[in-house]
């Protein structure tokens, strides 16, 4: 559990059968939600990959690569669920970029970023359609990673949720990936397969980030949408 200052002016986690968490309008308590492990094959999958990069980090990569990913980590914090800024370890990080871009079905980078940030983005616009369980990603065409070569948007989403729920944790689903290209940029918006059946009033929750071709990955953007068109 996190927590700033005796009077609990900001927290995060669980205590006893409440938990404090945080959103745009502040810090705020919910009931404790009992965490399951259904240990899907997505689950089992990510798992395996990054047990396999964190062998690959001893076996392959060599210092000199093992030094870069820790002075990129040292130079470009993270946030906590807090939102404050931390660093974290080299293999964190190495971990981190990895398991994303093999998601996408790009290759592994061995080799730390040279550029000390992110590799930030502008939100995404994402809508809902029931009638064919597809998404519209609209995304801004002028972001660099949009015409560089072997970068990506990634997007995952959730299950279905009654439109009475306002907050989701995950897991999220793997959805779609819009691929970068310095010659024939992708057009804005992409159309993706929703990764479950949606029915008219149920809302879909959103995670998206951005994989750059030299390692490095974006915060997570999150958004909810459903279908508005008439019925």
């Amino acid at each position: 559990m996190l927590i700033k200052s005796a009077v609990v002016a900001s927290g995060s986690g669980s205590v006893g059968g409440m938990t404090l968490s945080h959103n745009k309008g502040g810090m705020y308590l919910r009931a404790r939600a009992i965490p399951t492990n259904p240990n899907t094959q997505y689950q089992q999958a990510v798992r395996s990959l990054v047990a396999s990069l964190a062998s690959r980090w001893i076996s392959i990569l060599t210092e000199t690569q093992r030094v870069g990913w820790q002075l990129y980590a040292d130079n470009v914090p993270l946030l906590n669920p807090l939102g404050d800024p931390i660093n974290v370890s080299g293999l964190n990080m190495y971990t981190r970029g990895n398991v994303a871009r093999v998601q996408a079905g790009g290759a592994i980078v061995d080799d730390a970023p040279n550029t000390f940030d992110l590799g930030e983005f502008t939100d995404p616009v994402i809508s809902v359609e029931a009638s064919t369980d597809v998404a519209s990603v609209a995304f801004t065409v002028g972001d660099a990673w949009v015409n560089e070569d072997l970068s990506c948007m990634i997007a995952f989403a959730s299950r279905p949720q009654n439109m009475s729920i306002n907050y989701f944790k995950g897991p999220y689903r793997f959805m779609d990936t819009i691929v970068g290209n310095g010659t024939t940029p992708p057009t804005s918006p992409a159309a993706m397969d929703l990764p479950f059946p949606v029915a008219d009033g149920q809302k879909v929750f959103f995670r998206v980030i951005v994989v750059r071709n030299d390692g490095r990955v974006s915060h997570s953007f999150r958004a909810v949408a459903w279908d508005t068109s008439p019925t």
